[in-house]
């Protein structure tokens, strides 16, 4: 791996699954890692947590958002500590509001002689694509939740690739670079909750958590992803997959901005975010 002396990373849910076998790949290299409390089911928290970090660090060069929860680990229903649906709750809304919260530590790490090492790491699933409605995520269901666990995950899922497609649309031309991955299918703990018979049908199809990471890290640090891929989808275990090839062309017409001929939903969806943090940023 090359050399990332000096470099601050933040990677969110690093005491578990991914996220820790991402954290051991870098406790191999020269450095230190701190622990920094983040709980993206209270938005409190997330004020906290960007504050406790902007007092110990002035720039960040990458942040991996791999924090989250799995589809069968919430009831049906279940709402953050703020009230909102805990799924679109943590994957979507707090963590875009996290991530705005480090913007300008973000900035801080730009440079000139090395484009595209300042980095978003987003964190989407497969069942954004296989399980989502059409166009992603419903404006009529983020106010009036779904019952279906796996649908309501996917859902969210898409909402943050939809996230981080317009987090490049809005910083992109000041040089961070956001990209999108799918982890692949893990042995990573958000198969919990999963009926003992659906378990013994998936199990064979699942692969040890680092292999996430291999996803991760190539999304974060290669050099192979530049600033000519801002907005990339990443696939297993490290590949960019073109728009063209995504099965869900749905998706990717509803990310589009109105001016290019899609539906904009990541200007829609950015500010439905925006409203929902409102209250609690006064």
């Amino acid at each position: 791996m090359f050399s990332q002396e000096g470099k601050v990373f933040i990677v969110t849910g690093g005491n578990t699954g991914v996220g820790y076998e991402l954290c051991k790949v870098f406790s191999y290299h020269p450095g230190k890692l701190k622990f920094l409390h983040l709980d993206l089911n209270d938005l409190e928290s997330v004020l906290q947590a960007a504050k406790s970090f902007s007092e110990q660090e002035s720039k960040l060069d990458v942040l991996w958002n791999n924090a989250g929860t799995g589809a069968n680990m919430v009831d049906p229903g279940a709402k953050s500590v703020h009230g909102l649906d805990a799924m679109i709750g943590m994957h979507c809304v707090a963590t875009l509001l996290f991530t705005e919260l480090l913007v300008s530590q973000l900035r801080a790490s730009i440079r000139s002689d090395n484009p595209g090492s300042t980095r978003v790491v987003w964190t989407s699933s497969y069942l954004a694509e296989g399980a989502s409605p059409i166009n992603g995520i419903s404006f009529e269901h983020l106010q009036n939740r779904i019952s279906d666990r796996t649908a309501n995950y996917a859902a969210s899922k898409a909402g943050t690739w939809i996230l981080g497609r317009e987090f490049a649309n809005r910083h992109g031309n000041e040089g961070i670079l956001s990209v999108i991955q799918n982890p692949g299918n893990l042995k990573a703990g958000s198969y919990a909750g999963t009926p003992a018979l659906a378990m013994w049908l998936i199990n064979p199809l699942l692969h040890p958590p680092e292999f996430g990471a291999y996803t991760q890290l190539y999304a974060g640090i290669s050099p192979e992803v530049s600033l000519d891929h801002n907005g990339a989808y990443v696939i297993p275990w490290g590949r960019i997959r073109p728009d063209n090839d995504c099965p869900r062309q749905d998706i990717v017409k509803a990310m589009t901005s109105t001016e290019q001929g899609g539906l904009g939903y990541g200007k829609l969806f950015w500010e439905w975010c925006e409203e929902q943090w409102k209250p609690f940023m006064l």
